[in-house]
């Protein structure tokens, strides 16, 4: 243990096998350390955030992912979808806002034709011609492909002459098969999330990345996904942040405990430590907590997401977080963990 700690600290690359040696028996004081040393020999104390916007433009979806407390059937009590014209409208309603980024995603909702998706895009745009649009997880680009017949690389070309600047990392969850097979036997494999997303870097679009943690997964699952999106971003370089995401226990039908506070910063400490050619390393308050996430910039990462308003995916499972925090309440957060609070952009250019 000593020996990888060593190797660490001397800036050398983790193994699979280093990485899940310390994951299993390294403290969480000792590797929250080494998390946060890496994270300041690239960031210093900046902690980044963004002002944006959440949009989920419907809730019926086609899939019965076991741990999703969101998605409806269609005529189910609570199932909607908006028109573009709806969700345009829910991003001019807030013009007086200096909102950067829109997150939209949504349910594989069979009623929608491929056209909306292009209208969706383009008419938030055209709502506001300098918001940047984050949009479709590789599940929903996988959906449409299939659905309406066309190529995954001629949907991301319709969709980024349409409007789209970037993909959201949603839909990674655990790419083990086997839990694949148990907790989202309808979605799509995760080699084929893999190669949505390294298309989507070859045609010049960048990403996010995620792995959904702390339900029935092992620390050998998580390295062996963590090590899968190192090697894209190997060969593309176009993963712009990696976010864990803690699975919210509530309101669905696996019926896993979830994980806790010490479990989350080894997973934030690791990643950042193993995870060493993606830049950005996300603390997701709205999946965490906020007090999590402010210790998360310490043992780790170096953004802390955004005013999201309003978040509704980890909600619908029970997250206890705000469902949207004014800019002010996250600079506060950032100030008192220590960090400088950084204003960004969907490219984490500084604003």
């Amino acid at each position: 243990m000593q020996r990888i700690i060593d190797a660490v600290r001397a800036g050398a690359r983790l193994s699979a096998e280093q990485a899940l040696e310390l994951a299993r028996g390294c403290d969480v004081h000792t590797l929250g350390e080494l998390g946060g040393a890496a994270r300041a020999a690239r960031h210093g104390r900046k902690a980044f955030y963004i002002y944006n916007q959440h949009l989920n433009y419907t809730n019926v979806c086609a899939n019965a992912c076991r741990f999703c407390a969101f998605s409806k059937r269609a005529g189910d009590a609570g199932a909607y979808a908006h028109t573009p014209e709806q969700a345009a409208a829910l991003v001019a309603a807030r013009a007086d806002e200096p909102i950067r980024e829109v997150h939209i995603v949504g349910g594989l909702n069979p009623d929608l034709p491929y056209e909306y998706y292009l209208e969706l895009v383009s008419q938030v745009k055209a709502a506001r011609p300098g918001l940047r649009v984050k949009a479709f997880t590789a599940v929903e680009v996988a959906y449409l492909a299939e659905r309406y017949g066309r190529t995954r690389a001629r949907v991301l070309e319709d969709l980024r002459t349409a409007g789209l600047d970037a993909l959201p990392g949603g839909g990674a969850e655990v790419f083990s098969p086997a839990l694949r097979q148990r907790l989202c036997p309808e979605k799509l494999p995760g080699k084929d999330w893999l190669e949505i997303h390294e298309l989507a870097h070859g045609m010049g679009l960048r990403t996010n990345c995620t792995l959904l943690f702390g339900h029935v997964e092992t620390w050998a699952d998580r390295v062996e996904h963590l090590a899968a999106l190192r090697d894209v971003q190997d060969r593309t370089g176009g993963f712009l942040c990696f976010i864990p995401l803690q699975y919210q226990p509530g309101n669905n039908e696996l019926g896993a405990p979830g994980t806790d506070g010490l479990d989350y910063l080894k997973m934030i400490a690791l990643a950042r430590l193993f995870l060493d050619n993606v830049p950005h390393l996300k603390a997701y308050w709205a999946f965490s907590g906020i007090k999590p996430a402010q210790l998360a910039l310490a043992a780790g990462a170096d953004d802390f997401d955004g005013t999201l308003i309003e978040e509704k995916v980890g909600h619908a499972a029970g997250a206890t977080s705000p469902k949207g925090l004014t800019v002010a309440r996250l600079r506060e957060a950032i100030e008192q963990a220590g960090f400088t609070p950084v204003e960004r952009d969907t490219f984490f250019r500084e604003v």
